[in-house]
């Protein structure tokens, strides 16, 4: 019934079966550790669906399916939040030994457990440029078993050929992972561009409420088992009042992410045209370096961008920045994104190793959330005002 239907019809219907729920539309929340077994045959085969809490519920089943519609993947686990899903994947396919090419533009929390946890077990981790592409195969070492990538990248948004990346990976033996939380699976389908493993902070876009924490992660067939065992190793699992939340929020993210879209283009071109402001980052206006590459793999955009402010010298970035971010009263000062209201943060980028942080002034990432743009327009140009007087 779904084949060839529009994308927010899709993400009205899937997931669940009202038929299976006795005509209810949305699937009961199912809270289980103890699952009980009819006989002892039964039990020492484990001959039925559900057999323990940790390893899934009707509840965390629906969501499950759901994302594996949207992605095209074999299967998808779910776990407490974003960088658990990064980080689940590097733990099942990475060994004491072994190498990892990182993206330099990665999530500051990913690096972080690159540099300590994943180091501390054995594991060499090296930074790339994002924008390497196929010259990634110059990095591959014998030893090298996983590429992460994001795109666009954190806070800067840097955007990667990740069909080439995956492609020499492969030539290799390399396992891929994605983190594609900024376009979802509605904007980017990691799978079809080569990705083995995709990965989504279901705290953003598919929450929509800045509400609930979760993660996603959806493999394809060749590595979905792997995968799933050693989530299950981990006794690492999504809880079901929070999956059923996050289902709740995927009926409406279609919606929300066209207004999300229509809404962030609008200001980030606004902000292009003033002198106050050295750059705009963001890969759905041509003037961005890796324009070419989002027009060519992505199909929208979604709410979160960055500005450079144009500043004089260099001591006087954290003061212009504090400025501006105290001047605004719509925009909340919070981390995280993907909900309904909009927030601002100066961003940090010293751990950076290649993508070094813009000179020409403070970096300000902006969440465009759904108020109208006429009042978010007066709210950044107070800042910009503010920001100027110091």
């Amino acid at each position: 019934m779904l084949a060839g239907a529009g994308v927010n019809t899709r993400l009205s219907h899937i997931g669940n079966n009202p038929a299976d729920y006795h005509g209810f539309v949305n699937p009961p929340v199912v809270h289980a550790s103890t699952v009980l077994f009819p006989d002892a045959r039964t039990m020492e085969a484990r001959a039925q669906k559900y057999t323990y809490g940790t390893r899934g519920t009707p509840t965390t089943d629906a969501l499950c399916e759901a994302i594996d519609a949207l992605e095209g993947s074999a299967g998808t686990i779910l776990v407490p939040s974003g960088l658990a899903a990064v980080t689940v994947p590097f733990l099942a396919f990475l060994s004491a030994g072994d190498h990892a090419l990182i993206v330099d533009s990665v999530y500051f929390p990913t690096r972080h457990f690159c540099n300590t946890m994943l180091t501390r077990l054995g594991v060499t981790v090296e930074y790339y440029d994002p924008m390497i592409g196929a010259g990634i195969e110059s990095l591959i070492r014998p030893n090298t078993k996983l590429v992460h990538t994001e795109a666009p990248g954190s806070n800067t948004f840097e955007m990667q050929d990740i069909a080439a990346i995956s492609a020499a990976a492969h030539r290799h033996g390399c396992v891929v992972t994605m983190d594609n939380t900024w376009a979802t699976p509605l904007y980017f389908k990691p799978l079809d561009h080569g990705v083995d493993i995709s990965i989504h902070a279901a705290t953003k876009y598919p929450s929509g409420h800045s509400d609930i924490l979760m993660g996603t992660v959806s493999a394809n067939a060749r590595h979905w088992e792997q995968l799933k065992e050693a989530n299950i190793t981990l006794g690492i699992c999504g809880a079901p009042d929070d999956a059923y939340q996050i289902l709740r929020g995927l009926r409406t993210m279609g919606v929300r992410l066209e207004r999300h879209q229509e809404s962030t283009l609008n200001i980030a071109r606004w902000l292009e045209e003033r002198e106050d402001v050295a750059r705009v980052l963001h890969p759905a206006l041509p003037s961005f370096p890796g324009h070419d590459l989002w027009k060519r793999d992505f199909c929208g955009s979604s709410g979160i961008f960055s500005i450079v402010l144009k500043v004089e010298s260099q001591d006087r970035f954290k003061a212009k920045a504090h400025a501006f971010l105290d001047a605004l009263s719509l925009f909340g000062l919070g981390y995280s994104w993907g909900g309904y209201e909009s927030l601002a943060v100066h961003v940090g980028l010293s751990d950076r190793v290649i993508c070094k942080a813009p000179t020409e002034g403070p970096v300000l990432r902006l969440q465009i959330g759904l108020e109208d743009v006429a009042d978010l327009r007066k709210d950044i140009e107070a800042g910009l005002t503010a920001a100027a007087a110091i």
